[in-house]
């Protein structure tokens, strides 16, 4: 039996929305993305979301029934010169329509390199359908976000990846069958990503000629898959995480490595990176305020790793949570001062608090230890209190310098 050299999510990738995996409220039946297309709108958009979810895919089939060509160009690798030529395919028979650039994480592209895809979009010379794993409110500028529409593309469920992979085992080789117990354990180990399912599958199908493959036979010919792990639209997932932060508020670093490693070992690396980011600033907090930063650089390299090495970044940074020590005063403070807002309080700036035209404001470094008593705060609630220092030292220790800086008297 030949095998193709392109993988098979590559060369079976859908022709159309109905054949896509997940994305309900993207390309449904009453879908955006499917309502821009039946309309024959076509603005430029950016997907972001995690891998193998299907922003290519749904950048190729909006392009086809836009009728414009599309050309493909990843960040990573790509330059303004490949832009130009991509703009100038609109002066050929190629681009006669319209052309679409499909341009793969964008957030490898510097401001200087975003700031150029401005005037093409403007004038029409190009459709930009941008993707990014990244959030794009971090990671592309302004400008280029004003012009474009945002989609969130969403991990794919199990159920969603079973049924892909249902329609394509018969593609991939129609003289292997595949038991219904190893279609789901494919499904579950992908960690909600149908190309690496499929890829997955191909491998599993193509190393038998014939018969059935079981779960058993899975494991052995994929090792690594985790299978039986949890659903990861399931309660048991939440529990999980819910667990991994408890353990870490808890101070036990060794309940925190084994919930981490649940996770983990069940193929999902995105929950456990948000989660952990969270705890180091709503469990952690002012307490040891370097959390966050170590917490931030861990998670980076998580993402650049991949797993399995990405457990190394992740278990360092969860023991590190876990024997940090702990404050949720600056989350609390929050609370309370959200809370006002929504009451309605506040409402009006104090006038010295506004731009320099008005007078009466006093610049703190023009004055001793560098702070002058002055009203931050709406008059309604000049006297409020949201922020209360906590007992470890971090915040003792800041809560001195206050007092130093003010000349307030301990017996005060």
């Amino acid at each position: 039996m030949a095998i193709e050299k392109r993988p098979a999510a590559d060369r079976l990738r859908p022709k159309s929305f109905d054949e896509m995996a997940g994305q309900e409220k993207l390309v449904g039946k009453n879908g955006i993305l499917r309502k821009l297309a039946e309309g024959g709108v076509l603005p430029s958009v950016i997907f972001y979301g995690p891998p193998g979810t299907g922003k290519t895919t749904a950048a190729g089939i909006l392009a086809e029934l836009s009728g414009k060509e599309i050309f493909y160009l990843n960040a990573t690798t790509a330059t303004l010169a490949d832009v130009k030529e991509v703009a100038a395919m609109t002066g050929s028979l190629i681009g006669y329509n319209g052309v679409v650039l499909y341009l793969d994480e964008i957030q490898y592209f510097n401001k200087k390199q975003q700031q150029s895809l401005l005037s093409y979009i403007e004038d029409g010379s190009i459709t930009l359908i941008a993707s990014t794993t990244e959030n794009p409110y971090y990671y592309v500028y302004d400008a280029l976000l004003s012009r474009c529409s945002v989609f969130e593309f969403r991990s794919v469920s199990d159920a969603d990846i079973e049924r892909r992979l249902r329609q394509v085992a018969p593609l991939i080789n129609d003289k292997a069958t595949i038991a219904d117990g190893a279609l789901r354990a494919i499904a579950r180990s992908a960690a909600g990503d149908v190309r690496r399912a499929v890829n997955m599958l191909e491998l599993a199908l193509n190393v038998t000629e014939s018969g059935e493959i079981t779960e058993d036979d899975l494991s052995e010919m994929l090792p690594n898959l985790s299978l039986g792990s949890f659903d990861r639209d399931g309660d048991v997932h939440y529990d999980l995480l819910s667990a991994l932060q408890k353990s870490i508020r808890g101070s036990d670093p060794d309940a925190a490595v084994f919930y981490l490693a649940r996770l983990l070992e069940g193929g999902d690396i995105i929950s456990p990176i948000r989660r952990l980011q969270v705890i180091a600033s709503e469990d952690i907090g002012q307490a040891y305020p370097m959390a966050a930063v170590i917490t931030r650089a861990c998670c980076e390299s998580a993402k650049e790793l991949g797993l399995p090495e990405a457990a190394i970044p992740l278990s360092n940074a969860a023991v590190m949570l876990a024997t940090a020590p702990k404050s949720n005063t600056s989350n609390e403070a929050y609370k309370a001062a959200s809370a006002d807002v929504k009451a309605g309080a506040g409402r009006e700036i104090p006038t010295h608090l506004r731009s320099p035209l008005f007078k009466g404001y006093k610049y703190p470094h023009a004055f001793p230890n560098r702070w002058v008593k002055q009203q931050y705060l709406p008059d309604d609630l000049k006297d409020r209190k949201y922020y209360e220092y906590g007992e470890n030292k971090t915040e003792q220790a800041a809560k001195a310098h206050m007092e130093k800086i003010k000349g307030i008297k301990k017996d005060e």
